[in-house]
């Protein structure tokens, strides 16, 4: 089986309008979330997942030059960003945007899929 990437993306206007929403909003969310996360386990697609703080709390190291360079920030200025993402392992690539549609109607996002690199082989 292969390992997909299922990136959570959000923008500035989601964050704004997350910070509209009552507990009463966003409870619905966190609980398709958690249920989805469940259907993962249960179906042996899941490695793991996780949420990211903001953007702003966002570090940037670079030591491809003669020193390392601490910023921070993000590496490059965008309009939208991840913030969070599952980790599963699909036996291709149609069976991971099924379970990305399914992640993105629980946490009320955009999902991007994107598969991991093979393993050289030994």
């Amino acid at each position: 089986m292969s390992q997909y990437l299922l990136a959570v993306n959000g923008s500035a206007a989601d964050v704004e309008a997350q910070a509209q929403m009552t507990m009463e909003e966003i409870q619905p969310i966190f609980e398709a979330v958690n249920v989805f996360n469940e259907k993962l386990k249960a179906e042996g697609a899941w490695v793991f997942a996780g949420g990211l703080q903001p953007i702003e709390s966002t570090t940037t190291v670079d030591n491809t030059g003669a020193e390392t360079v601490i910023t921070d920030g993000p590496f490059v200025e965008s309009k939208e960003w991840i913030g969070g993402f599952w980790v599963i392992e699909a036996p291709d690539l149609d069976a991971a945007l099924k379970w990305a549609a399914e992640g993105s109607k629980a946490c009320a996002g955009r999902v991007e899929v994107r598969p991991f690199q093979d393993e050289p082989e030994a």
